[in-house]
């Protein structure tokens, strides 16, 4: 049956209200069920996922809804990130008064996540907007900090900004081309007017870069990496992304070549790497330098998006980069989440000495993230950067090399406190299970696909 094209986007749904129910009548000591529920929905959605994506390509919902490859890892994407992330929250919030609130939330913002990857409509695509990011307001709130309440009102208003920008941009395109399908845009926008096409693109596109944490809609990451739990940290500066890239892929797709986007698209790309490394140089707090970690590497993200139909390696590159920065983003996240009250690089001091397994695993996400082989990230980056030389964007692809090299020096800031021997005032370190076994396995992940990389990339192609 066509609705069952959706079963992981049910599964997702159905399971965050039937913990948000269930958390309703569960005692506190007992809210640790709805966890299990959550994480049972999750795996469903991966299997589902799983299965789907190894069949044909078909259109859901009158063609408003793909489901082909992009689609299904990013479901499996989407989900698995949601999952470690549930794994950290067990350990952090375990017994808290909004438990059971924050496990329906991770599922409702993932559920949008998955929309916005298969959304081949514009009020689909409207739709994933809104439920990806409504949860990640209440999630970054949930803290109930002053740092929290203004990055939650920062993300809210930012969000309302952007939203309504995206939803001026889908009335443009949908005035110009009558319908809202990506098909009847691809077949009718070549005819309109080449600057009221660019108009609307460019709404679209900088909408979802609020979702993706990119220039020009990034101000509140830093801030709600900052000022949220952990949980809230690492759910949004990974799960969100997912969706709002496959997203732009999709829009870039079907845009006519009357509007420049490729140079759209590098604009955006280069100014996300470069404005994050340059910002994440100062900061002293984990997981604010995660933060804008995260712009910068949502700017590599969008590189193969430029080059989408002008090199056969743009949308498999997209998805392995999109693997790679999930696992490995949240083991960086899960180690700063182990150790809560170490909120300076600086206090990280003596950690190797202390908990080996732990500063590996901060070793490996770290050097991940600048793209250090055999991580999948440096698969990811390489198989970007070449697919704009592929593309005719040679420029671009420096572009990625010369900002892996840039971003190398703050996060050895991090590293090399982490392998410095103690003092005695460093002593004391004492993570939390949930988070360190998590990091543990997701830098593992982390190294496995990068090994596994010529296996996966048929899969993808």
């Amino acid at each position: 049956m066509r609705p069952l094209l959706m079963l992981p986007e049910m599964l997702l749904f159905g399971g965050g209200l039937a913990v948000l129910m269930s958390g309703s009548f569960l005692p506190r000591p007992r809210q640790w069920w709805s966890g299990c529920l959550a994480a049972a929905a999750l795996t469903a959605a991966i299997v589902t996922a799983v299965i789907e994506v190894t069949g044909p390509k078909q259109a859901a919902f009158q063609g408003t809804f793909a489901v082909d490859t992009a689609t299904g890892v990013a479901r499996i994407l989407a989900a698995a990130g949601a999952l470690f992330t549930l794994a950290v929250a067990v350990g952090e919030i375990r017994g808290s008064p909004r438990e059971s609130e924050t496990y329906a939330l991770l599922l409702f913002s993932t559920t949008g996540v998955a929309i916005l990857a298969g959304a081949t409509d514009l009020l689909v695509l409207a739709t994933g907007f809104l439920l990806t990011s409504i949860p990640v307001y209440g999630l970054i709130g949930l803290a109930r900090s002053a740092k929290a309440a203004e990055a939650a009102m920062k993300a809210y208003l930012m969000g309302a900004l952007f939203g309504i920008v995206l939803f001026a941009g889908v009335s443009v395109l949908y005035g110009l081309a009558g319908g809202t399908r990506y098909d009847e845009l691809a077949g009718r926008l070549g005819g309109a007017s080449a600057m009221a096409v660019t108009t609307g693109v460019v709404a679209v596109v900088a909408g979802l870069m609020f979702e993706a944490g990119s220039v020009p809609a990034h101000f509140w990451v830093p801030d709600a990496a900052e000022g949220a739990d952990g949980t809230a940290a690492m759910f949004l500066t990974t799960v969100p992304k997912i969706g709002a890239l496959v997203a732009v892929y999709r829009v870039a797709k079907v845009v006519p070549a009357t509007v420049h986007w490729p140079l759209l698209i590098a604009i955006f790309a280069v100014a996300s790497m470069t404005l994050g490394n340059l910002a994440a140089y100062w900061q002293q707090d984990p997981r604010r330098l995660l933060g804008w970690s995260t712009v910068s590497q949502v700017g590599f993200l969008l590189v193969p998006v430029a080059v989408i139909g002008r090199s056969h390696l743009a949308v498999a590159s997209l998805l392995f980069y999109l693997g790679g920065y999930t696992v490995t983003n949240s083991a960086a996240f899960a180690v700063s989440t182990a150790l809560p009250a170490r909120r300076d690089l600086a206090s990280y001091r003596g950690l190797a000495r202390a908990r080996p397994w732990l500063a590996a695993a901060l070793l490996v996400a770290l050097l991940g993230l600048v793209g250090t082989p055999p991580t999948a990230v440096f698969i990811g980056k390489l198989t970007t950067a070449a697919a704009a030389w592929d593309g005719g964007q040679a420029w671009l692809a420096v572009v990625v090399f010369a900002n892996s090299l840039i971003s190398l020096f703050y996060y050895l800031r991090w590293i090399i406190p982490s392998f410095q021997p103690p003092t005695a005032a460093d002593e004391g370190f004492a993570p939390i299970r949930w988070s360190a076994s998590t990091a543990v396995i997701t830098a593992t992940l982390s190294l496995v696909l990068g090994i596994a990389a010529g296996a996966i990339w048929p899969v993808l192609t």
